[in-house]
């Protein structure tokens, strides 16, 4: 089977796997997408290939972008600021390892957000479903 033949399915795959998820599964698999993007641009930039380390660097950054802007402050408080300030970091360090091709800063986003998965791995099933119900009835309260 051809790269291009294996890519096409692994596609469809993401499509059913995200038509299927709950927002608690789509988080995490942001989170992992962020953390293979930051993989895959670290080998590109140790392999000097700029082009493919500027679209993964960038495919992370927009990843991490998406995961800061659904905070909600009001909700969350100093949890969800926190973790908003955290993000802003970590884009920062993204935009900063692309312009001095840095894989010491890729690094370290890596080292940052990696706890962050793993955390949300570790979450209960009632408290996911709680969340979920609870973001459910505030979406039907306004």
């Amino acid at each position: 089977m051809s790269l291009k033949g294996i890519n096409a399915y692994k596609k469809g795959n993401l499509k059913q796997d995200v038509a299927n998820a709950d927002p608690h599964k789509l988080t995490l698999m942001l989170l992992q997408g962020a953390l293979d993007r930051i993989a895959y641009a670290k080998g590109a930039m140790e392999r000097k290939e700029l082009q493919e380390k500027a679209t993964f660097i960038s495919k992370a950054t927009a990843i991490i972008i998406h995961l800061r802007d659904t905070l909600d402050v009001k909700v969350g408080g100093e949890v969800a600021e926190n973790m908003f300030a955290l993000y802003e970091f970590m884009i920062e360090k993204l935009n900063e390892a692309h312009v001095n091709n840095d894989v010491k800063l890729l690094d370290e986003v890596s080292s940052l957000l990696t706890p962050i998965r793993d955390a949300w791995v570790q979450i209960p099933q009632e408290a996911k479903e709680e969340a979920f119900r609870a973001q459910r009835e505030s979406k039907q309260a306004i």
